[in-house]
């Protein structure tokens, strides 16, 4: 069986307030010993996955030990890598990550990007972007990046439009216009999928619409183009920490010929290989 701790936001909240404090030096020497395994901090879906697939079938011929934990939030894997408490961790695009630098005062670094998970626009309601009524109201992930990312991809498919250059800051406020007057609900992009019977559609990330049992290549309304996407997934580590051997070995394993078979196989187009 796959020995995957699963860490839930609960539980994490309660470890989160003295991470400061009592960041114990076992936890960092063990992430620092390149002898021990490499503990990555992932998403359940798609990330765990690819990394259990990994683990599974190819550390051990390539003799990396290999631990993986699950977090259900988009911030406590780069404090965790931040403090040490694990070495590596694989969630997250640039845009995300620099934000979160510059927000958070962390030295988090990519390694080497994965894969993509195109952002779509979902509904229990309607069957396509054209029948959202007047007034309707969108979800959207509140975190900064992924509320701009979520509302580029309502522009880029014709339902509102945006300040020109707004970039990855952009508000509803940065909407100049909204032809169907739509109202936007800003909610943690883990709730986004459950809010698709109180809203009239939501955009969620994909590794959350996997999750909840969506299909981003069958069932979005709309869907995120993955050309020149710079949204790519990536392995990241605490800067310095680039040449770790275990990191080295496991980037070489995330773009092996296996893990893009497994992407394209298990993911069909869902997620999407980037190497």
């Amino acid at each position: 069986m796959r020995n995957t701790a699963k860490i839930t936001t609960a539980v994490l909240a309660a470890g989160a307030l003295t991470l400061g404090l009592s960041a114990c030096g076992s936890e960092k020497d063990s992430a620092a010993d390149t002898s021990g395994p490499l503990i990555v901090a992932a998403s359940p879906v798609p990330h765990a996955e690819i990394l259990n697939y990994v683990k599974d079938n190819l550390a051990k011929d390539a003799g990396l030990d290999l631990e993986v934990k699950e977090f259900t939030d988009y911030v406590t894997p780069n404090t965790a890598t931040e403090d040490g408490s694990v070495g590596a961790n694989y969630f997250q695009n640039q845009p995300y990550l620099d934000d979160f630098n510059k927000k958070n005062g962390t030295h988090i670094v990519p390694v080497v990007t994965v894969h993509l998970e195109p952002l779509g626009l979902y509904s229990h309601k309607v069957k396509s972007a054209d029948a959202l009524k007047s007034g309707a109201t969108i979800a959207v992930p509140n975190d900064s990046v992924n509320e701009a990312r979520a509302l580029k991809l309502l522009d880029a498919n014709g339902i509102i439009t945006l300040k020109d250059g707004v970039g990855n800051e952009a508000t509803p406020s940065d909407i100049t216009k909204n032809p169907k007057n739509l109202k936007f609900k800003e909610l943690e992009a883990a709730q986004t999928p459950r809010s698709l019977d109180d809203v009239d559609a939501a955009v969620i990330n994909g590794n959350y619409a996997i999750e909840a049992d969506l299909s981003p290549a069958k069932d979005a309304l709309v869907l995120e183009s993955a050309t020149d996407n710079p949204y790519g997934n990536f392995l990241a580590v605490k800067e310095g920490d680039e040449d770790d051997p275990r990191v080295k070995k496991l980037a070489k394993l995330l773009t092996s010929p296996e893990v893009k078979k497994f992407i394209e196989d298990k993911y069909e187009g869902s997620v999407i290989a980037s190497f």
